[in-house]
Formats: C-alpha cells, structure tokens, sequence
C-alpha cells in the first residue's frame, strides 16, 4: 500500500483531531485548516545567534545486521561554538534533541539554552529528528522515505536516540572533547526524548531538561479526558461567559449548518475564502484556534505556532465577551479565533481546506499510529468541547486503513517505562529536570512531583507549553524568571558534581 507525502500530511492532521476531539457528528476527514496569510518564518542565522548548519553520515538501522540496516543518511545538526570555551577546558555541550518538524524552527524558538550559553561556555548542537526536515533517509526523497510501512519502519523513537548518541559520540571524538559534559535539552515530544535519552544513554549525557514532556500520557497511566479538561479550565478561568459560548457554540453551528442556506451564514460569519465549508470543518478550524492557544498561552507575546499577543487566552475571552458583538455567537467566535488566526491583521479571509505543512510536521501520522499511542480525545460533560470517549479501536482502524499496520500502545512503556514511575526511577535514574505549565494540556501527562532529589519536577501554575525554553524577555514574570533560575542553579550543580567526579582536585 503506498502512501504519498501529500496524504501523509493530511493524515498527520486527522490523527491531530482524532488525538484531541470527539466530534459528535459526522464528518469527513479533517485537514489541518489555517489563515490564507501565513505568518512570515524567522531568519535562522541572526546578527547575534548564527548557526552553522552540518550533515552527519547516519546508518539507517541500528538494531539489526541486515544489509538494509547499513544504508545511510545525511542528518542535519545545527551548532554554534560562539560562546563555548572549548576541549581543552572541558567545556560542556548542551544537546536540543529534535523534535517531530524541521530543526530550524525548534532552534528559533528555543532560546533559553542560547542564554545560558555564555554563563556555561557551552556549545550548542541541535540535532534533527529522522524523516524530518532535511534528515530524509533514502536518497533525502521524502516521497519515497514516506511511501510505505516499508520505509517508514524506520521512523522510531528508539531509532532517534540512537542516532543522537552516535552523532553526539562522532562530534565529540572530532572536537578532541571526549570530557566535555553533554546536558541535553527538549520540550514537549523533544522533551520525552530528552528524559529517554538520559534514562538510555546515561554514560552520553550527564543530565536532562525535560520541558512539558507527556511521558505519561498513554494508556492506563493518564486519563484521556485530562487534556481537554486543561483546555476547559484555561478558558473558564477567564471568564465562565467565554466557557459556555464555546460550549453550546458546536451544536450552534451543527444546527446551523443543517438549515437551507445556513452554510452560507457560516461562510460569511468567518470568512471562508473558498466556497467550500462543513460543520466538521468549521469546528476543526475552531478547534485547531481553542487548542494551540491554550497550548501557547505565553506570558508575552509570540510566533511560534501564529503571531499572538501575550496571554492570548484572556484576548480570546476579551472577544467573546465583548458587548459590541450582543448575543451573535458566530462574531464572538470569529473575533476569538482571530486571536491566533489573525493577531497580525493581514489576513482578508480563511481556507478551511488548507492542509499545508510549513514546519514539516507530516512524519508524526506514522509515529502516532505505531508507538505515540497517546490517548487524549475524551471530553465529559462539563467540558468545553462535545461530549466523546476515547476509542482505541477507531484509531487502530485508521491506521490499519493508512498504513496496513497495528498500533502497539503498549510499546513505548514497556521500552522506557512510566507505570509506577517514582517507585522505579528513585532506584536508578537521576539528573532529569521534568518542567511542566499547568494551563498547557499535555501537563496532564507530565511528571508533576519529584521523584528524588536528583529527578526534579518544577511546576508553574501559569506556565503553558515549554514556556521555559523561551528566550527570556524584559517582559517575563517573575515566576518565569524564577523557573528558569532554578533550572540554571541544577544544570550548575550537575556540571559541579562531574568536574569533581573527573578532577577531585578540581
């Protein structure tokens, strides 16, 4: 069965929603819907923060000794030596272990280990993912390294940190710095990978900061009614008003839509571009704005997955509960949702069928059917979006009819653990920093208490996805600042404790 990129992409956004909605009625398969005006990318290499970007000979396969598993790939890494104080003084190396998207744009919005660069002398190395960005195995065609279950084998999480260990191995050899420490850093999937790498590769990374990384969002570990209810606190929180508009808003619009002539309400209400809308699409484009503002509810203003203004959750609540817009649900919808559409005001109207894909994120269809296995679509009663439960068995019927494969949810927790986890990591892990923001939904699956006094869990009530990863701004509060100093103040004592291990005289 061969399936091309462009599905592939389309499919990445199906599972999205099938990852975080239930939809009460029917509906086609959703594609991931945004503004017609896309906010502009940020340069890489800036005045003041240039990377150098470098391709590593990579082996497809690390597990086996089949003449396919001795292919090879050009993996992309990004590095910047400005402020490291190089081998001969043992300086470290902080390691950003890619996520599931082009390095690129995790590297401009990771700025936290770009500040605390000077104050360590450290190099800086972001590596990307496997089958995203640039690091395509067979041939870099992404055609064919999407094409089938064949091929997309490859892409595992096992896999990925093999291949950070081995590159992170091969530099340090070609730098002469087999002692410098190496702290690796991630947020969200790239923080899962983070805590695994150090949990699998302790004799490679000293210690590891984990920023919002569900590690134990799977199944029998986490509710999956915990991240929607996170969404619903967030926005009830700001105002009870603004919860119950988008509550009754899905039944609202599904009511509408059945009428003669209610789709064409609808696409003047929001300003659909095309002639082309459905209920099902209009409450994912909805719903794509009410997720990844919660996610994104940053204490200052950001463009990491739209332009938005500080606090964009009490701007969205700020619109709906705007007087001007009277008992009008559809305009009090439209304003909200512009928050993270339209925070810029260039955008003239919407394209509810755009399934672009600008930070190459179309590889994580495969991962989300095979081990990502992360149930998250449940909504109770009380919640702001329709009433559903999870179901195992429609996501395992999706993927069998995408990729001919049966998802295995049980894999990732036999390979890395998370049943009873501060029981069995207080015995044997140590040097994890597990940060997680409560407003942000994956927090439910995070590591919410210590788990000893070296496997760290800082929580901030106000905190939303990897806030703390950020580049600090005159603006942050000062719980942010307080976060992030007591995250410096660990790494410092990490580093400490090696220097002494490798020079007791030091």
């Amino acid at each position: 069965m061969r399936i091309m990129a462009t599905r592939l992409i389309s499919l990445f956004f199906s599972l999205l929603f099938s990852l975080f909605s239930g939809i009460s009625f029917a509906k086609p398969t959703p594609s991931f819907p945004s503004s017609i005006i896309r906010p502009e990318k940020i340069s890489l290499s800036t005045p003041t923060e240039p990377y150098r970007e470098k391709f590593f000979t990579q082996v497809l396969d690390h597990y086996t000794f089949r003449p396919q598993s001795y292919k090879t790939f050009q993996q992309r890494y990004l590095i910047s030596e400005k402020y490291w104080g190089g081998a001969e003084k043992n300086a470290p190396i902080f390691l950003y272990t890619g996520n599931e998207g082009d390095i690129d744009w995790f590297a401009q919005n990771t700025g936290f280990i770009v500040d605390i660069a000077p104050h360590f002398k450290a190099l800086l190395v972001f590596i990307e993912h496997r089958f995203y960005g640039k690091s395509m195995p067979f041939g870099g065609n992404k055609e064919v390294a999407y094409s089938n279950s064949s091929t997309l084998g490859y892409l595992t999480s096992t896999q990925a940190l093999a291949d950070y260990a081995t590159l992170i191995i091969d530099l340090k050899k070609n730098l002469s710095a087999a002692d410098s420490p190496v702290v690796v850093f991630g947020g969200s999937y790239g923080g899962m990978l983070a805590a695994w790498f150090r949990l699998k590769y302790p004799h490679v990374a000293i210690g590891a900061l984990a920023s919002s990384s569900p590690i134990l969002n799977f199944e029998s570990i986490t509710s999956p009614y915990s991240f929607n209810n996170i969404i619903t606190q967030d926005f009830r929180g700001e105002s009870e008003d603004c919860y119950r508009v988008i509550k009754r808003s899905w039944q609202e619009i599904e009511d509408t839509a059945s009428h003669p002539g209610g789709l064409d309400l609808l696409r003047k209400s929001f300003k659909i571009c095309n002639n082309y809308i459905s209920a099902s699409s209009l409450y994912n484009w909805l719903y794509t704005a009410w997720v990844y503002t919660a996610m994104t509810d940053y204490p200052t203003p950001s463009n990491f997955l739209s332009p938005m203004p500080a606090y964009p959750v009490k701007e969205m609540c700020k619109a709906i509960d705007d007087p001007k817009t009277g008992n009008n649900t559809f305009a009090k919808l439209y304003g909200a949702a512009s928050v993270y559409y339209n925070y810029s005001g260039t955008a003239t109207c919407f394209d509810l069928d755009d399934d672009s894909d600008p930070h190459g994120l179309g590889g994580w269809s495969w991962q989300a059917c095979t081990e990502m296995i992360m149930p998250t679509s449940g909504n109770n009663e009380d919640s702001i979006f329709a009433a559903s439960t999870w179901s195992y068995k429609d996501r395992a019927a999706s993927c069998e009819a995408y990729f001919g494969v049966e998802p295995r949810p049980s894999w990732i927790t036999t390979e890395f653990g998370g049943h009873d986890i501060k029981r069995v990591l207080k015995r044997f892990g140590s040097n994890i920093i597990f940060f997680n923001g409560l407003r942000d939904p994956w927090s439910g699956g995070g590591v919410l208490e210590n788990i000893s006094s070296s496997i760290v869990a800082i929580v901030a009530e106000q905190g939303a996805h990897h806030v703390d990863l950020r580049f600090a701004t005159s603006e942050d509060p000062k719980w942010l600042r307080d976060v992030r100093k007591r995250e410096v103040n660990i790494i410092a004592k990490w580093l400490s404790e090696y220097y002494d291990d490798l020079d007791p005289a030091h």
